[in-house]
């Protein structure tokens, strides 16, 4: 029994084959605290994303804001047909149903200037915005021809101007919209539908006034975050923004013009013109007004990669890190002679999984650059030390210390590339593969 003992063990100390298959199992064993630390970003990741939608819905969500609707109510007749048990026959009825008309602007500017500023929560981050929004245009005259509507059916004394939001409680000023000569004061109004309504009393005067286009305007201060898109109801729309945000992501249906895009580190500027052949519904609506937000466009006001995405970018390297490192000490104990035990494997592999504990932990409190430069220095430091008592001198420690410092600069390099990470990824693999096979090319393997 003691001898066939001694047999394993001189075969783990003196067989290639026996090292790396040692080597390959702690490598396996070691992705399980790896895999831990990665569910800890995960964690940490979706508890910020809690605290910041937290933050956002007591300042203010996205905002999708539309521009002013002119809502008429009229009236239709409709003929019923019943039944009479008395005298076994039909007769027929007329009902007057009312319904409403919903008309949009034949013209519609609005002028949006977004001021960003960041809201901090112990140690999260949220950046909500202040947007002054100017809205202005004409309706164009008023005509219900097309559904053949009778004018004495048409209630002109109830039409009012509506609005459509997704953020009321963003809303920071009392507004009025300017119509023709009248000033209406715009009020909340209850609404099932996904966006929120606000709406104006009747219009007096108003059959007279839409007689010829007439004119509108109005102003909005609205806090919000995240997003600020708009609905494009004008026969032609056009839309600017201005903001001081550094990193907007211009989305929705329509991309703002041309030319006319102006991205700084110190904010953006944009403008859009959609007409109504670019966009799949009419100027006017009766009986029912649609959900109209996938015709919307504007500006993403996005987070340029925060430190749990570049955390978590940098975890997915670390098999490549710890196995890499396991082998340069494999190679350095075929090539020296130097006895590796298990246990050092397993040490060095466990300092190699606390450096991305450690850059979590700290680039909490502190930028991202920071972070990586503590906690890889750290890590060298710890490495390099370790490797010095294992194997003695200078050299070989000074080499892991060189490799590990190249690779962990390798890897930051590629987390800061967003077109190019795969490409410059790819090229340095194939340069860390040529140079193990260079390095490994004189080592004796028949001794397995």
């Amino acid at each position: 029994m003691e001898q066939n003992k001694n047999k394993f063990s001189n075969w783990i100390r003196n067989s290639i084959t026996a090292r790396m298959l040692v080597v390959g199992v702690l490598l396996l064993v070691l992705l399980i605290p790896l895999s831990f630390v990665k569910d800890l970003i995960t964690e940490r990741s979706y508890r910020q994303k809690e605290v910041v939608n937290e933050i956002n819905s007591k300042w203010g969500n996205e905002v999708i804001l539309s521009g002013p609707i002119l809502k008429i109510p009229y009236t239709i007749e409709k003929e019923e047909k019943s039944y009479n048990k008395k005298t076994e026959s039909y007769f027929t009825t007329t009902k007057e149903l009312s319904k409403f008309a919903y008309f949009f602007p034949e013209k519609l500017h609005i002028d949006s200037k977004v001021e960003t500023k960041p809201l901090n929560r112990s140690i999260y981050k949220s950046v909500v915005y202040n947007s002054d929004i100017q809205v202005s245009g004409e309706f164009p005259i008023i005509d219900f021809s097309s559904e053949a509507v009778k004018p004495k059916s048409i209630n002109w004394k109830k039409a009012s101007i509506i609005l459509q939001t997704s953020n009321l409680k963003g809303i920071r000023n009392t507004i009025e919209v300017q119509l023709g000569n009248q000033k209406l004061n715009m009020n909340p109004k209850y609404d099932t539908s996904s966006l929120n309504t606000i709406q104006s009393g009747a219009i007096p005067h108003i059959a007279e006034n839409m007689l010829s286009p007439t004119p509108f305007s109005f102003t909005i201060n609205v806090n919000g975050s995240e997003s600020l898109q708009f609905i494009p109801i004008g026969k032609e729309t056009s839309a600017t923004m201005t903001s001081n945000w550094h990193s907007p992501s211009f989305n929705g249906l329509f991309l703002p013009e041309d030319g006319s895009r102006k991205i700084t580190p110190s904010g953006f500027s944009a403008s859009w013109k959609v007409l109504q052949i670019n966009r799949q519904f009419e100027q006017a609506f009766f009986g029912y007004l649609p959900d109209l937000q996938e015709f919307s466009f504007g500006t993403k006001l996005i987070i340029p990669v925060d430190e749990y995405q570049k955390s978590e970018r940098t975890a997915k390297y670390g098999f490549l890190v710890i196995g890499l490192t396991l082998l340069v000490f494999l190679m350095i104990q075929l090539v020296s002679k130097i006895y590796i035990h298990p246990f050092q494997y397993v040490m060095v592999g466990l300092a190699l999984v606390m450096f991305y504990t450690l850059l979590i932990s700290i680039s909490e409190h502190s930028t991202f650059l920071k972070a990586y430069l503590i906690a890889a220095a750290s890590v060298l430091i710890l490495i390099g030390a370790y490797s010095r008592a294992i194997l003695k001198g200078y050299k070989f420690p000074l080499l892991i210390s060189v490799s590990l410092a190249s690779l962990y600069g390798f890897i930051y390099i590629i987390i800061q590339l967003e077109s190019y990470a795969l490409l410059v990824g790819s090229i340095g693999l194939f340069a860390i593969l040529a140079i193990i096979m260079f390095a490994s090319r004189k080592i004796d393997w028949g001794n397995n």
